[in-house]
């Protein structure tokens, strides 16, 4: 099946301003992110989505493929839907969205989730790493608990699974997921789930993957054995992100 993958990208965050268009590995962050990911190969066609002219600029200067989108979108979503829908892309049957300040996202990830939508066995993809019970109390980590059959029951910033009882510690902890976000949908879902008001769960926990879950819309989140990825989201997560880029990618990119 025929794959697009979107990076959506905008100027607005607060913790770090200009975020996209700060340097990693000498790039913009963003042009670092989609020329890693459109050199995986994973998918046919790679663009940022964003309404900043100066990130297209960017995106134009270090020769990657951008797309101009309105600015008043609430979600990465709803920006990724908008370019879905747009002629220049009706070839594609699934869709992947790649958050873009997540350049250490493995590879791994994007192609399970992809692979969760591309095989037929469900609606949407996600992905989760592996992780130990030092995650379950930051509320800045994402927990997702799975059915049997890989479909998501259930994502949460609070411990899931809960320790009821200290013997049950074992079982639990071979339970712990910490959700990578990044998705992959069909055309249809993608536009269902944009189409779909917000749900209370949603607004409770600030998690907008709650909203076709609680819809019933399947889910299937792909389980890797690599760490989930680190983003940036302070000038100190930049400092070690450059650290780490100029270790492992110094010449590549």
């Amino acid at each position: 099946m025929s794959t697009l993958a979107v990076i959506p990208a905008r100027l607005g965050a607060t913790r770090l301003p200009g975020k996209p268009l700060l340097l990693l590995g000498g790039e913009p962050l963003i042009a670092q992110v989609w020329r890693r990911v459109a050199e995986s190969g994973i998918a046919d066609r790679c663009v940022v989505a964003t309404d900043s002219h100066q990130i297209k600029d960017a995106l134009t200067a270090a020769g990657g493929e951008s797309v101009l989108t309105r600015s008043e979108h609430p979600s990465g979503t709803d920006r990724v839907a908008e370019v879905a829908a747009m002629a220049a892309f009706h070839e594609y049957s699934v869709i992947i969205n790649v958050q873009g300040d997540e350049p250490f996202v493995p590879d791994s990830a994007i192609r399970g989730a992809a692979s969760m939508v591309s095989d037929g066995q469900f609606q949407l993809g996600t992905a989760a790493a592996v992780a130990s019970p030092s995650i379950l109390e930051s509320q800045h980590v994402v927990k997702v608990v799975t059915a049997d059959d890989g479909r998501a029951l259930y994502f949460s910033r609070a411990p899931i699974p809960f320790l009821r009882d200290s013997s049950d510690t074992v079982e639990r902890d071979d339970r712990i997921r910490q959700h990578i976000g990044v998705y992959a949908y069909t055309r249809e879902s993608l536009a269902q789930w944009v189409a779909l008001p917000p749900h209370p769960l949603e607004r409770i926990e600030r998690l907008e993957q709650l909203r076709p879950i609680a819809a019933g819309i399947s889910m299937g989140v792909m389980v890797i054995d690599e760490p989930a990825p680190e983003g940036i989201d302070t000038a100190e997560d930049l400092e070690r992100a450059n650290a780490r880029w100029t270790h492992h990618f110094a010449g590549r990119y």
